[in-house]
């Protein structure tokens, strides 16, 4: 199958769509912004607070009649910019594959050669978000602004998250049961290239922060790094730059113990709790988009935790923090392993958290909601810092392909360390209102991750989705799952290249990604959350139907709540999304429990910890017989506070192959 990477089967087309495009955009913008200035979100209201009351109905007054005046003049360029755009539609491509061709960051390739299913095993991480870049004069809508900045801090907070080198902290606490003491996050950012060097603590900080020094760089996991591994054992292969540490708590969370696991330099440390940092810089309190340094969200700080700090001594003789290491600084997050769970379902398979930062090592990304145009060009920029393949604008647009007219594409976007081999769109043909306004539909990819010894390709299937989101609507969500079902099937059928006699290609994985807009806990989805996608791809968060895990979370924000103090910063919202009053006063509940647009201050019982709608989903069928799958890891990721309503979700699959290391 080929991979499109123009909209547009030649360069006239593609020039006449350029030209039309122009003539629509200025009225496009003018009537962006003239709804804009009428939908104030709260953090506007808030800064206009100390301003005189007349002041803002005086600028509305005097721009108003200039948007009005210009936008009537560009409405006569925009009819014959649409007479042409609208034919041109007909001709498009479904989407848009965009490698990276800076060989100094593309890393694909290599990762190819990194498995050759010989090992224990390989894990796999795949991240979804939805990400809310709406035109501007929408978003506001959902109480965010400011798209096009948006989305560039949203796509540098992601590479900035996944291109740390994974560290694994566990800490024993046999007094802590909180909903994020299973955690296994992963840790690190690098800052940029030839700074001064800097003294730095490693601190220890409940689940949130650490500094730390390492040797890797380059925001793509470069071959140098993995190189610097030597020949250190590594439990699975694939693993880069991973170091585990258990630290061993006692009453009230102090540390007594700390031991180290170095997988590259099979270092053991040790050392004592400390007390708090003194004169760390406070956390810079600025909208989502305008964060200074020292958000931890943005992955620049140079400080240390406020809260408990950790001396690392390697080998029999303490080292100096500054002097730990003077190549990079990093900044990790730190995971928490309680040796108590809770009483209810102790048989847990796989370690859970709710993290500040996005996991290290993210091998695939499913986005949901990248409408706007100049918004995906910008975020996509960002994302090739790490991501080496994209594939973005997917849709259709105009009356082609679907019943009825679509203004936007579908707002997927799927990004991958790993290569896409073939990729298919299909949109859903009966949204209603004003999600038929849009092309949302399903995504279907086909990555290679790997070869074997007989030069067995090793592949895998993901699929990113986004249903129809008006509540009451669990007829056409229920057609979408039975067509996403059948898309998948016939997806994979057609782009087999192997048969079960003579296999030339692995199947490792096969996961579903996306925001499904229902829960598993509202008794007006229970039509969804029997449908038969659960009875053949698992939920790692699901028990049952209308019953969640108690550790699962929900994942849609009170749009009225994401500039509060105690939510506008990773870590802040990280901490009160572990307890249940603030995650009653932060997250949207069962519309059947409360219709209140707003969930703040309710003391009221509620089942569930909120609607959980954006999924993660994988399946044990249809994959190599001689293989298994299952989930190593699950994460809420609170990293895009303020930048979105929603909370992203991570999750990491292990491949086990059940062979010796060779």
């Amino acid at each position: 199958m080929v991979l499109y990477t123009s909209p547009f089967p030649n360069s006239f087309l593609s020039v006449l769509h350029s030209f039309s495009w122009g003539l629509i955009f200025p009225c496009y913008w003018l009537a962006d912004r003239l709804v804009a200035s009428f939908v104030p979100t709260t953090y506007e209201k808030r800064q206009r607070a100390d301003d005189p009351c007349y002041f803002h109905a005086l600028c509305i007054i005097i721009t108003t009649p200039i948007y009005l005046a210009l936008l009537l003049a560009s409405l006569p360029f925009a009819l014959i910019g649409f007479l042409l755009w609208s034919p041109l539609q007909s001709a498009r491509r479904p989407y848009i594959y965009s490698r990276l061709e800076d060989k100094n960051h593309a890393n694909g390739a290599t990762l190819l050669t990194e498995w050759k299913a010989a090992g224990n095993g390989k894990s796999f991480c795949f991240g979804s978000a939805n990400v809310c870049l709406l035109p501007d004069s929408l978003a506001r809508f959902n109480n965010v602004f400011n798209t096009q900045a948006r989305a560039k801090e949203i796509g540098r907070r992601i590479r900035n998250g996944a291109s740390r080198p994974q560290i694994k902290i566990y800490i024993d606490s046999p007094t802590n049961t909180s909903i994020s003491a299973a955690s296994f996050s992963s840790l690190v950012s690098p800052q940029g290239g030839d700074s001064t060097n800097r003294t730095v603590n490693a601190g220890i900080k409940r689940t949130t922060s650490m500094e730390y020094k390492g040797d890797n760089s380059g925001s793509n996991n470069s071959e140098d790094s993995r190189e610097d591994k030597g020949g250190a054992g590594e439990p699975n292969e694939g693993e880069e730059n991973t170091c585990i540490v258990r630290i061993n708590g006692e009453d009230n969370g102090h540390t007594s113990d700390t031991e180290t696991d170095t997988i590259n330099g099979q270092a053991h440390a040790s050392g004592p709790a400390e007390p708090s940092l003194e004169g760390d810089t406070e956390i810079s309190k600025t909208p989502n988009h305008k964060q200074k340094e020292g958000d931890s969200g943005s992955l620049d700080s140079y400080s240390a935790s406020r809260e408990s700090l950790v001396k690392v001594r390697v080998g029999d003789g303490t080292v100096d923090q500054s002097t730990v290491n003077n190549k990079l600084l990093y900044k990790a997050s730190i995971m928490k392993k309680t040796s108590v769970r809770k009483k209810k379902h102790t048989d847990e398979t796989f370690d859970h958290e709710i993290s500040a930062f996005f996991p290290a090592n993210l091998d695939f990304l499913c986005l949901q909601e990248v409408f706007d145009k100049r918004a995906a060009e910008k975020l996509k920029e960002q994302l090739h810092h790490y991501f080496e393949y994209i594939v973005y604008d997917v849709g259709v647009y105009s009356c082609h392909g679907c019943c009825s007219f679509k203004f936007v594409n579908s707002g997927l976007l799927f990004a991958s360390r790993y290569p896409v081999m073939d990729a298919a769109y299909h949109c859903y043909p009966n949204g209603r209102g004003m999600d038929s306004l849009a092309s949302k539909g399903a995504l279907f990819l086909k990555v290679q991750v790997g070869s074997t010894p007989q030069d067995q390709r090793i592949v895998g299937y993901i699929s990113c989705t986004h249903l129809q989101a008006i509540a009451g609507d669990t007829t056409v969500r229920c057609e979408q799952l039975d067509m996403l079902q059948d898309w998948l099937s016939e997806f994979r059928k057609s782009t087999s290249s192997s048969s079960t006699a003579n296999p030339d290609e692995l199947v490792a994985f096969d996961v579903i990604c996306g925001d499904l807009n229902f829960d598993n806990c509202s008794s007006e989805d229970k039509l969804e959350q029997q449908h038969s996608l659960f009875t053949r791809y698992k939920d790692p968060c699901r028990i049952g139907p209308g019953e969640d895990k108690p550790w699962a979370i929900g994942t849609l924000l009170d749009p009225e709540g994401l500039y509060d103090d105690e939510v506008c910063t990773p870590d802040n919202l990280q901490k009160v999304l572990e307890s249940e009053e603030g995650r009653k006063g932060y997250l949207v509940y069962p519309t059947s429990k409360n219709h209140s647009s707003s969930q703040k201050g309710r003391k009221a019982s509620l089942k569930g910890n909120g609607r959980r709608i954006d999924y993660m989903l994988y399946t044990e069928e249809g994959l190599y017989l001689e293989w298994k799958v299952e989930v190593e890891e699950f994460s809420f990721i609170t990293q895009l506070a303020g930048l979105t309503d929603h909370l992203p979700v991570a999750m990491r699959l292990m491949v086990s192959t059940g062979e010796d290391d060779p």
